[in-house]
């Protein structure tokens, strides 16, 4: 990972998320999934992610737990 932050140069987060396992899920329902949403799925979870720290951390802890989310 990158070590400014988690963000690549240019500012754009890197993908958490397995595009073929998302696009798969949208096919599955019947629909088509544009170019970009992978991306957007994976800057969702990022900013999940990034609360859930700020969580555990304003509560005095390191460790991460789903009730964080």
């Amino acid at each position: 990972m990158a070590k400014n932050g988690g963000k690549k140069k240019g500012g754009s987060r890197e993908i958490v998320v397995v595009g073929s396992k998302v696009k798969d899920v949208v096919k599955d329902s019947g629909c088509q999934s544009s170019g970009d949403l992978v991306a957007a799925i994976s800057d969702k979870v990022h900013d999940i992610v990034e609360a859930a720290i700020q969580r555990a951390k304003s509560n005095g802890r390191a460790t991460v737990r789903p009730y964080d989310l």
